[in-house]
């Protein structure tokens, strides 16, 4: 289970509760959607029962601190039993795109010089500036070329455009530059992980969009992935 797809659904079931009017109805009904017991919620929490049964029938508030770990207990307990309801839950919410391998969203700007750092990269063109970025998405270039249609190309920007589109079994760069260069809304960055040098088109389009590109160095995907969750943890929503 890839760690974007725990983390949007967390923050989807978090949110839904937050918005309800009623928020003890919302726990519960998550809880029961989750198949668990307020026994079981309340176990993994450090609390009785009975302080589950009070927030569900509204007789207290949920402050910040208690919906998260309300939350983190209903996604141990799927954990357990192999993320059946999270992977129901991430279909509904068209999250299995197979292109797409890690993704984050950040709740303040990172500068694009901390991305720079975090991919191991070298700026390759002239687009530079004070930029900045508000998440990252890291795709793999063949499975995006070969699975996804036109108007799929939303799911990779998140919750904002203003974020470094990471692409990886990168040849050229050519083709993630085309599809850049076409697609409806643009990245506040691209980063291209995998080729020895640049096709020059690559860097003209990337020129000609006005958007920041850079070469990554990492030594795999999953050193670059685990250097980006690093960097940026701190500043996620």
């Amino acid at each position: 289970m890839r760690e974007y797809i725990k983390e949007t659904v967390a923050k989807r079931i978090a949110g839904d509760i937050v918005m309800a009017s009623g928020h003890g109805s919302a726990m519960r009904k998550w809880r029961e959607a989750f198949n668990a017991t307020q026994h079981d919620v309340a176990k993994i929490m450090g609390v009785t029962p009975s302080v589950v049964s009070d927030y569900e029938k509204n007789k207290r508030a949920p402050g910040v601190r208690f919906l998260k770990r309300f939350v983190s207990a209903l996604m141990a307990i799927d954990e357990e039993r192999g993320w059946p309801t999270v992977k129901r839950l991430a279909k509904a919410m068209g999250l299995g795109q197979i292109a797409i391998l890690d993704m984050m969203d950040f709740s303040s700007p990172a500068v694009i010089d901390d991305l720079v750092r975090a991919v191991e990269g070298a700026p390759i063109n002239s687009r530079f500036g004070r930029s900045v970025v508000y998440g990252y998405t890291v795709i793999d270039s063949y499975q995006a070329i070969t699975s996804m249609r036109g108007n799929e190309f939303w799911q990779l920007m998140g919750t904002t455009t203003t974020r470094a589109l990471i692409f990886t079994k990168v040849r050229t760069g050519r083709s993630p530059m085309i599809a850049v260069r076409v697609a409806p809304v643009k990245p506040a960055a691209v980063v291209l992980h995998g080729p020895s040098s640049v096709d020059p088109l690559a860097i003209l389009l990337a020129d000609t969009e006005g958007i920041p590109l850079i070469l990554s160095a990492a030594e795999s995907e999953e050193i670059l992935i685990s250097s980006l969750r690093r960097t940026f943890s701190g500043v996620t929503v």
